[in-house]
């Protein structure tokens, strides 16, 4: 393996369309209310992808060096677990990518409200530091918050409301109430594709004492708990689509139901964690295009 795919594996591609799922969804919403700006849209899919990728980097170091990703480790092997990448050198790409999503994070923010907005300058300016700490404490350091059963919590509001909700008040400078329910539903997937991943290495976790949720729920209910953030999700969207018809293609979204549903009976009927590895992908990519058909529905009848 060369230096620049090593690299490339250690971003971990496969994680990153999921990330931008809520801001391709809160930029048709932008653009339905006449607010989309391209400069605002692309500064916003860059800077997302740069703090999905700091996540990533921080999440390998911090599992390489407590030991956690070891030898019994299910899922693809890391770059600090394979030797491939030293410690130090993947806490230097931490560093230069940090620098890096702060001045795409304060280029967004400065080309969306200028001077104009202090209020929303000084919450946004707040957000992207708070998404910059919470990408690289979910597993660095002595109190990551991934190794308490937290990360579920930090998904669910940088991936669904933050993402969607946030994105949107970046191009409208308001709020919407048409944003919630997408947010809320974005969000419950996302959860549920970290909670996939925790489910697929429960016991490799807790033998190597990272406390996610999956560990403390055991294998019974973290699968409840798995239907009930898919479920969740298909039940507010399908509100969503009731409360906000005008038209048949505002329904074309519910497709991807057929997706969640099967997913949801191999999860329900799995007995080897490692075949779970597989519906990881199938998850993030539905939660994708549950997205931009939602998106690209609300569009059509224009």
């Amino acid at each position: 393996m060369t230096n620049f795919s090593i690299w490339i594996s250690a971003i971990r591609l496969r994680t990153l369309p999921l990330s931008i799922a809520g801001i391709i969804l809160a930029a048709c919403f932008a653009t339905y209310n006449g607010f989309f700006e391209w400069s605002i849209f692309t500064l916003a899919i860059l800077t997302t992808l740069s703090f999905q990728i700091l996540s990533n980097l921080a999440n390998d170091y911090g599992d390489g060096i407590k030991g956690t990703d070891n030898k019994d480790r299910i899922g693809p092997e890391r770059a600090i677990q394979s030797g491939a990448i030293s410690p130090e050198e993947l806490f230097n790409a931490i560093k230069l990518n940090i620098v890096i999503s702060i001045m795409l994070a304060f280029a967004l923010i400065f080309f969306s409200f200028g001077a104009k907005h202090f209020f929303l300058t000084l919450l946004f300016f707040t957000l992207a530091i708070a998404s910059i700490i919470a990408a690289i404490r979910y597993t660095m350091g002595d109190n990551a918050y991934g190794y308490k059963g937290l990360g579920d919590v930090f998904v669910f509001i940088f991936f669904g409301l933050t993402s969607v909700v946030g994105c949107y008040v970046l191009f409208a400078k308001q709020l919407d109430h048409v944003t919630f329910l997408p947010a809320i539903t974005i969000g419950l997937l996302s959860t549920a594709v970290l909670n996939l991943n925790n489910m697929r290495d429960r016991l490799t976790d807790e033998k190597a004492n990272k406390i996610t949720l999956a560990v403390k729920l055991g294998e019974k209910n973290v699968k409840l708990y798995h239907n009930t953030l898919v479920l969740g999700a298909i039940l507010l969207s399908s509100l969503f689509g009731v409360l906000y018809f005008s038209s048949p293609y505002n329904l074309i979204f519910m497709i991807t139901y057929v997706p969640l549903f099967l997913h949801l009976k191999k999860v329900n009927n799995n007995k080897t964690p490692e075949l779970l590895d597989p519906e990881l992908k199938k998850l993030a990519l539905t939660t994708v295009l549950l997205a931009i058909l939602m998106g690209i529905g609300y569009l059509l009848p224009i």
